[in-house]
Parts: structure tokens; C-alpha cells; sequence
């Protein structure tokens, strides 16, 4: 009987990483798709796209699936599975009661369009115009709603969306934890716009070429332990990071001339999220374990790099004079007003662009919209008057365009509703992991200033990186940090920062 079962356990590893090889190909094929295909093969690119994941759906809802699901999920044969396969025979069956409610033509007719409506998405913004985009929008919410039909849900559709991406959080606990950010945000927000001490940024804004912003983002990534074997670095729209395998990590930045922060920032966020994929355990290669565990998890990574190390007194400390290098025009500004003016907060309209500070209520409007969306509460078609409006009442600014405000983002034109709750979840959990870091390497700043930093990241793949979809997003935060989701520490780390920051 074990011999049978090891002969089963080898098919089915076998299955689901011919199930990952296609993965792969999908994953390379949007990496080309958003940086730079050509335009006239968008329609067909989309459309292969779409061909490969019906071919992936159909194998994860196959019935060689099901029997492989049946054959190893009684008590007896557990036991004698590996840790790894039985952690992958748990995705594959989630996946496979998930997919398989979803027919296998409404779901490549799905694909085909999120693939279509990013390019509309790339069009409209660049012209800001939300009515090309908006029939697009409709059809994909119109897909996602009859998708929580198909999967159910308890107390809130949105339940089921949160789950895609952050198992364990709901709408109630989102409402409870957003609700204590945000009334500890704005007062503070309010007391820094009244403040008389803030910061010089004028110098921000003088012209640092692109390719002197690339030089440095490549040094700077070298420095942070980013593996140039296993990845790259390229410009896109929209900066984002994609891993293909550990081995094969890429990352994406946007430049602005006026303003290197875009860039620079940018780079060091992809960074963190890279810095996962590249560090976890080789034994999970070819499995659907081979992932960050979860998209707060990783967003996790990517704002502690971005914020916790990027925007830190002492690795600029560390790393200024190597700036300055590359911008020159920065000789005679000092460290302590430079550093003063990347930390600026005040109301802004895009998200990615965002400070520390006001950060979380770019990611509270989102929430709130998609939320609507999915209650019934809010349409389509008035997305944009709502936007504009949820952003007057939260930060006192009112987009002037569509490009500037519900047209900002990417992720509605992939259908990643239920996503922006986790930029927030994620700062949350990094602040937690810093102060659980802390206990383990006490002279934090000092490694920042000594150019350490390799130290940090062996830190975070033993706690983190190396066990990717072993453990549950909550679970590695118990693990690491002894407690559940608390939004405490990041409260106090904002208003520790800023209200040195601003003399308050």
C-alpha cells in the first residue's frame, strides 16, 4: 500500500508541476505584455493568454485532479505524505473546489478580457478618459460578482474576495483595524498641514536624468541583496514585480525626471517583493507553495524595504553620498533637509506617490469603493464622481482628472478586486515584523548605517521569505511576532516619525 501510494504521490507532483510550467510561460508572456509588446499583438498575445489558462483551469478541475484529491486526502495516506506534498495537495483542492464552480469557457472568456482591458486601462489613462475603460470595468465586476455566486459567501460578497488574497481577514475586521488607523491619521495629518516647521522640497524637483536614476536604482538593488542572476530590472506604466521561478524574479519601475522619488522608491518596494520570491526554499519549486503566502504577506516585504529601510535617517546616512553621485545637483543640500524632504507628508492624489502617512487612507478609499461595488451600493458608471468625492472628504484634494483618480491604478483592469486591503494589512504586519526584528537584531540603525543590510534580509527569509505558502499569512505573523493583527505598531512608528519630523 505505501509503495502504491509513493508511485500516486510522484504522478501527482508530476501533474501539478506540468500545472506550473504553464504558470511560468503565462507569467512571462504578461511580463512582455507590460513592458513594452508591441501594440498590434496585444489581441492575439491576450488571446494565447487566454488559451494557456483554460488549459491550467482545466487541469486544476480535471478529473485526474480528483481523483489524485480523493486518493491522497484520507487520514492514513496523510501520514504518509511529506509536509510539502500535503501542503500542495490543500492548494490544489481549495483551487479545484473554487475553479471547478466556474465553467471552463466562462472562465477563458474571462481571461481574454482582463488581458484586453489592461491595454484599454494603459489607453484610457494615458488619455484620461474612464469612459473608454468603463464598459471593460462593468464586464469584469459583472464576471466577479457572478463568481461569488458560484463560490458563496458568509456575511459580505467582499468575505469572499478578501479570502482570494489574505485568507482570515474579513469585512469586520478590516472595518475595526481601518477605522483605528484612520482616527489616529487624521488628526495627525491635520496637526502637520497647521505645523510651521516643515520641510524644504524645492530641490526635489530639479531634473536627475533616467539614466542616471537606473544606474542608481541597479546600485542600490545590489546593496539590498536583489540577486541579478535571478532577476532584472526594466521600465513599465506601472511598476510591479513578477516571479516566473526563485531563480527568475523581475521587477519593473517607472522613471520621472522631475521627480527621481517615483523611481527611486519604486525600485526599493518591487525590491522587497522580490526579495520573497528570490529566497524561498528550492524544495518547493514546481508546487503552488512556491509563492508568497499571501498579498499583505508580501506587501509586507515590499513596505518594509520601501518605508522601514528606504526611507530611514540612517541608510540614507549610509547611502548619500553614493546619491549624490549620480545626482551631483544634490552637493549642496544636506542630509538632514534631504532627509526631511523624502519623509514629506501632505495630501496627494495618487497612491503609489503617496507618503507614509496619508498612505493608508489612499488604500481606506479604495476599500470603501470596492466594497460598494460589491454590496450593490455603488455602480459602475459612478466611480469617478464617487472617487473624487471620497478624496475630498479623506485628504481635502480633488482629482481634475481621471488619469489623476479612479483611472490611477491597474489592478481593477485584471479583475484584482479585493487586492488594495492588502497594502495596508501589509504596512500593519511589517510594522509588527520590525518590532518583533528588533528583539533579534537591537542595533537595526546601526546595521542601516554600517550598510548591513544582508543581515535584515537572512532575517526575513528565516522568519518569512523560505516558507512561501507552507504557513498562512496569520500564522507566520503569530509566529513571528507572538500575537495577531495589531495595528498598534504602526500607529506609533507614524507618529514617533512625524512628529519629529515636523517639531509637533
Amino acid at each position: 500500500m505505501k509503495k502504491d501510494i509513493s508511485k500516486i504521490e510522484k504522478q501527482f507532483l508530476n501533474y501539478v508541476n506540468k500545472m506550473m510550467a504553464y504558470n511560468e510561460a503565462i507569467s512571462l508572456m504578461y511580463w512582455d505584455l507590460r513592458t513594452g509588446a508591441p501594440k498590434n499583438g496585444v489581441d492575439q498575445r491576450s488571446e494565447v493568454i487566454g488559451m494557456l489558462s483554460q488549459e491550467v483551469f482545466k487541469m486544476s478541475t480535471s478529473e485526474e485532479m480528483a481523483a489524485y484529491i480523493a486518493e491522497l486526502s484520507p487520514k492514513h495516506v496523510q501520514e504518509q505524505l511529506s509536509p510539502v506534498v500535503r501542503h500542495t495537495l490543500a492548494e490544489c483542492k481549495k483551487e479545484y473546489e473554487r475553479n471547478k464552480k466556474i465553467p471552463a469557457d466562462e472562465y477563458k472568456e474571462y481571461v481574454v478580457l482582463q488581458s484586453k482591458a489592461e491595454a484599454v486601462w494603459e489607453e484610457a489613462k494615458a488619455k484620461s478618459d474612464f469612459a473608454m475603460f468603463e464598459p471593460y470595468l462593468q464586464k469584469l465586476v459583472d464576471f466577479t460578482k457572478r463568481f461569488i455566486t458560484y463560490w458563496g459567501y458568509e456575511k459580505h460578497p467582499y468575505n469572499t474576495l478578501l479570502d482570494l488574497y489574505e485568507p482570515g481577514i474579513t469585512v469586520d475586521v478590516l472595518d475595526r483595524v481601518f477605522t483605528q488607523l484612520r482616527d489616529r491619521i487624521v488628526p495627525l495629518v491635520q496637526q502637520i498641514n497647521e505645523s510651521s516647521h516643515k520641510p524644504e522640497t524645492s530641490f526635489l524637483f530639479q531634473k536627475f536624468p533616467k539614466e542616471k536614476q537606473r544606474a542608481f536604482s541597479l546600485a542600490i538593488l545590489k546593496e539590498l541583496g536583489y540577486n541579478f542572476d535571478a532577476g532584472r530590472l526594466d521600465e513599465t506604466v506601472h511598476p510591479f514585480a513578477i516571479s516566473l521561478n526563485p531563480g527568475d524574479v523581475r521587477i519593473t519601475t517607472k522613471y520621472d525626471e522631475n521627480d527621481f522619488r517615483t523611481a527611486i522608491f519604486g525600485t526599493i518596494h518591487e525590491c522587497g517583493h522580490a526579495l520573497y520570491e528570490q529566497n524561498i526554499s528550492p524544495e518547493l519549486i514546481g508546487t503552488p507553495l512556491c509563492d508568497g503566502t499571501s498579498m499583505g504577506i508580501h506587501e509586507s516585504q515590499s513596505l518594509f524595504y520601501e518605508n522601514f529601510i528606504g526611507r530611514h535617517y540612517s541608510f540614507w546616512k549610509r547611502y548619500y553620498d553614493l546619491f549624490k553621485q549620480y545626482a551631483p545637483h544634490f552637493a549642496n543640500v544636506s542630509l538632514d533637509d534631504f532627509y526631511r524632504a523624502i519623509n514629506e507628508s501632505k495630501p496627494s492624489l495618487i497612491r503609489i506617490e503617496a507618503d507614509e502617512l496619508t498612505y493608508p487612507l489612499h488604500i481606506i478609499i479604495r476599500y470603501e469603493i470596492e466594497k460598494g461595488l460589491f454590496s450593490g451600493d455603488i455602480e459602475v458608471k459612478d466611480l469617478p464622481d464617487i472617487w473624487n468625492e471620497k478624496y475630498e472628504k479623506y485628504l481635502g484634494i480633488r482629482p481634475d482628472n481621471d488619469a489623476n483618480g479612479v483611472l490611477q491604478d491597474v489592478h481593477w483592469s485584471g479583475g484584482s478586486f479585493g487586492y488594495f486591503p492588502s497594502y495596508a494589512l501589509g504596512y500593519m504586519y511589517a510594522a509588527q515584523f520590525k518590532h518583533a526584528m528588533e528583539k533579534d537584531l537591537p542595533n537595526f540603525d546601526q546595521l542601516l548605517e554600517q550598510g548591513e543590510l544582508i543581515k535584515i534580509r537572512e532575517w526575513l527569509t528565516e522568519h518569512i521569505h523560505r516558507f512561501g505558502k507552507m504557513k498562512k499569512p496569520l500564522e507566520i505573523l503569530q509566529d513571528v511576532t507572538g500575537e495577531g493583527l495589531n495595528p498598534d505598531y504602526l500607529i506609533r512608528y507614524l507618529e514617533e516619525k512625524y512628529k519629529e519630523i515636523y517639531r509637533l
